[in-house]
């Protein structure tokens, strides 16, 4: 498949911010076209398309099928495996979210509690107490903060995130 000039301008720039954000370039591309295209594509459809490995590919759609950001679906009359995401920005944001929490915030709640809560924690001198203690507070605010935003309504959600920094007038006190 021949992408237009804009779409594929978006495949890439996606792939490349994966990268920065820890993702794998190939997986944020099949993701991101995926996304952009709107339609069940199969493994073969997205080797054509983004000039990769078959092998790439197929390990790719496994990992995104872990973060729950890839289905296989199936296509009458066809009997190879075909791939799709959502379109809604808000819900794959949402997902990201969550997995990202499981994967990283909430293992370094447990991390850090371990560490408050080791008999050998009482013996570190009171500035690294106070950093971990921090560190472990700010880790599971966010965590909690984020895990309450997100059972809020998309509608709602996008008002709280428009308000950006105007907030700070409701919260004068």
């Amino acid at each position: 498949m021949k992408l237009n000039p804009t779409t594929e301008k978006f495949v890439l720039h996606w792939g490349e911010m994966g990268s920065q954000w820890g993702v794998n370039r190939t997986m944020s591309q099949i993701h991101a076209l995926l996304f952009i295209i709107g339609k069940p594509l199969n493994a073969e459809e997205i080797v054509d398309t983004l000039g990769v490995a078959r092998s790439n590919v197929s390990t790719s759609i496994k990992e995104l099928q872990n973060w729950g950001l890839v289905q296989k679906v199936s296509i009458l009359g066809d009997r190879r495996d075909h791939f799709t995401t959502n379109t809604d920005v808000w819900e794959l944001a949402r997902i990201i979210v969550v997995e990202r929490q499981k994967r990283e915030l909430e293992p370094t709640v447990r991390f850090l509690q371990e560490l408050l809560d080791s008999p050998e924690f009482t013996h570190e001198n009171k500035e690294v107490q106070k950093r971990i203690q921090d560190t472990q507070e700010f880790v599971a605010t966010l965590t909690s903060w984020s895990s309450e935003m997100l059972k809020l309504p998309t509608s709602t959600l996008k008002k709280i995130l428009k308000l950006g920094a105007s907030i700070k007038k409701v919260l004068r006190s």
